[in-house]
């Protein structure tokens, strides 16, 4: 298992924009949102490609920069090759490095840019995610028009982007130390039980973090994983237990953090922009927590492998954060 820790690298800055059900959710702030699931465009797909476009023009302008002072993007999606990203980047004259670690791509873009600003001298660098329900729904289970019905394992694509201003000027949120994951499998071939196929890959990576970096799970005021949903985050706490003796009693799931349970989205919310949302626009809106380890949670799978019948691996990144101010 590879754990770093950083110095001075930080959080400067961040700007979400989501859609007609995540403005009506749990969340305490909201940055940007759209009204329908076209956002003027023909397609959900290039809806969510402008989702990121947005954010990204957004955040940039928001801090006074130009394309010129940011050293890199760092980005991904749920789509094919994605393509969401991509697309948002086409005109954009910046480095794009583009990446994939499905719902948990969020906190590898941490990673990978606090790498560079310790390592390289790069000065800022942004991330990007996004997901959309849509056109999630029918790149991974059936489409849309099929109208099936769904267990209740099942979770609920989340509709938002999602951008993240990283560099080493100090600011309220630093990046402390982070955990890469390794891809795990537990013989679990059904997409839409995310939750029980993810939950071994988030209990190891906690465990390795917490051995690496030598310390006590009692370290972190909160662990925050994204998105096992809440019957995925109920495994996860019995399998911590079970496997590795952890008691993991302050923890929040993104997926269970972020619907109302009127809004009837099975176990909860899910999709790379899930965790991020849930992070800044509530978790980071209350001053309760200081310390804060969140796990993203990936399902590494297509439709492809799924039609063969094959068991689905999963990985898990863990990013530790501390509130400054």
């Amino acid at each position: 298992m590879a754990s770093m820790k950083f110095n001075n690298v930080y959080i400067n800055d961040y700007v979400t924009i989501m859609g007609p059900l995540e403005q009506d959710s749990k969340l305490k702030k909201v940055d940007l949102k759209i009204d329908d699931y076209y956002f003027g465009e023909k397609t959900f797909e290039q809806t969510e490609a402008k989702m990121q476009k947005v954010v990204l023009n957004s955040l940039i302008e928001k801090n006074g920069l130009n394309y010129q002072d940011i050293n890199l993007l760092i980005g991904g999606d749920l789509l094919d090759q994605i393509s969401a990203t991509s697309y948002a980047c086409v005109d954009i004259p910046i480095s794009l490095l583009g990446i994939y670690s499905a719902c948990a791509t969020f906190p590898e873009s941490l990673i990978i840019g606090s790498m560079f600003l310790q390592d390289k001298g790069f000065k800022k660098v942004i991330g990007l995610t996004s997901s959309h329900n849509l056109s999630a729904e029918r790149q991974f289970r059936y489409p849309i028009e099929y109208g099936a019905l769904k267990p209740h394992t099942s979770t609920f694509t989340t509709t938002a982007g999602i951008s993240t201003l990283l560099s080493k000027e100090k600011g309220k949120i630093k990046v402390e130390s982070a955990t890469i994951g390794e891809v795990v499998e537990m013989g679990i071939k059904d997409a839409n039980n995310m939750g029980a196929v993810m939950a071994p890959a988030t209990a190891k990576t906690l465990y390795n973090h917490l051995q690496d970096l030598k310390r006590s799970i009692d370290y972190y005021d909160l662990i925050l994983t994204g998105d096992l949903g809440c019957i995925g985050g109920k495994i996860f706490k019995e399998f911590c237990e079970v496997n590795y003796k952890l008691k993991v009693k302050k923890h929040l799931d993104a997926g269970c953090e972020l619907y109302l349970k009127s809004q009837e989205t099975y176990a909860g919310g899910s999709g790379p922009a899930c965790l991020p949302l849930v992070l800044y626009n509530k978790i980071l809106q209350s001053s309760k927590y200081k310390k804060i380890l969140i796990i993203g949670t990936g399902a590494l799978f297509n439709k492809t492998f799924v039609n063969q019948k094959c068991v689905i691996p999963s990985i898990a990144h863990a990013v530790s954060l501390e509130v400054t101010q």
